[in-house]
């Protein structure tokens, strides 16, 4: 059985009092855009989605169960926004039907409107970074929001093609995902006032806990389950977007069936979901990314090894225990149990 959407939920119950003060503050800012786009705004300004990068922000700012710090709610409004922009784009990019169970911006108000409300978000997140009495905040977001941008540019132009090595993919996914991961951890930390050892120790692990997170959602559009996780399944290989599950099963193919898969890939050729499924259990793909995944969580976990008693850091391990159980959940061929005797 799939965990829910909200697998975080664990955590996300110390984070309650925060995260309703950022859906407050987020709200807020829907009357700050013009009157013209405010509904389009409040749209993906949704409150069901998981907010992990804002929960990010609060975890490593963490410093005991208080109401949060404006300074804390303010930045995780801003990765909020840039990364719900982000979303925009990528459903216009991938023509996805749904986004959290509802349609997708683009679906509701067209791919031109949609690209101009993406735009307006990020201009709004760095509108807020602004706002703070030193410009290293809005240094730093604006310096992640264009490698994100320039992550997901590299994507697009790779598109239909399967000439991507396994060091170009890790270093579209550093850029377009694990770039917030990293930026967020920074800013609570850094705003919190932790040391400057630490600081860093946790943004090493918001970088390698992107990664994971990422090559998890790659694994998830081909063995995820869509009413649960509340998008449109297998847009990676009918957009033409190589992941690591793509490039591990057109290594292990025969050349005729890797020919066939090319031809998908290049849009050449209506996408075969349930075959190309079927292969990727048969050819023992599942264990070989969920293995990359949990490497990274690894990393992530080492990287705050020699900070065991810093208040954020058991609050910032579990989140990556809790994506090791979400990646085996989604396993089709779930370990046996042991026979007794």
């Amino acid at each position: 059985m799939q965990p829910p959407v909200h697998a975080f939920g664990q955590v996300f119950v110390r984070l309650q009092p925060h995260l309703a003060s950022l859906d407050i503050f987020l709200r807020d800012q829907v009357a700050r855009f013009e009157p013209e786009i405010r509904s389009m705004a409040d749209y993906c300004i949704d409150t069901s989605g998981k907010r992990i990068r804002p929960a990010l922000v609060f975890l490593s700012g963490w410093r005991g169960d208080e109401a949060p710090s404006p300074d804390l709610v303010k930045a995780a409004a801003v990765v909020e926004l840039v990364h719900l922009a982000t979303l925009v784009h990528d459903d216009i990019m991938d023509e996805a039907e749904l986004r959290r169970k509802r349609r997708t911006a683009a679906r509701e108000f067209g791919a031109t409107a949609a690209v101009l409300l993406g735009d307006a978000l990020f201009s709004h997140a760095l509108h807020l970074a602004a706002q703070f009495p030193t410009t290293e905040v809005c240094l730093h977001v604006a310096e992640s929001t264009r490698r994100v941008c320039a992550g997901e540019i590299v994507q697009t132009l790779r598109r239909g093609s399967t000439d991507i090595s396994r060091e170009d993919y890790w270093r579209i996914i550093d850029l377009k995902t694990a770039e917030l991961f990293r930026v967020s951890c920074f800013l609570g930390s850094r705003l919190a006032g932790s040391p400057a050892a630490y600081v860093e120790a946790v943004t090493s692990f918001g970088r390698h806990l992107g990664i994971a997170y990422q090559v998890y959602d790659d694994l998830a559009d081909f063995f995820g389950d869509e009413q649960r996780i509340g998008k449109t399944l297998g847009t990676d290989l009918s957009s033409g977007k190589i992941t690591l599950p793509l490039q591990i099963l057109l290594d292990r193919l025969p050349p005729a069936e890797r020919a066939g898969l090319n031809e998908e890939i290049a849009g050449r050729r209506s996408p075969q979901m349930l075959l190309r499924f079927s292969q990727m259990k048969e050819l023992g793909v599942f264990p070989s990314v969920a293995d990359a995944i949990n490497a990274e969580i690894a990393t992530a976990t080492e990287a705050l090894s020699a900070w065991p008693t810093e208040g954020p850091t058991p609050l910032l391990l579990e989140l990556g225990s809790i994506l090791r159980e979400q990646v085996a959940a989604l396993n089709p061929e779930p370990p046996k149990p042991a026979q007794a005797g």
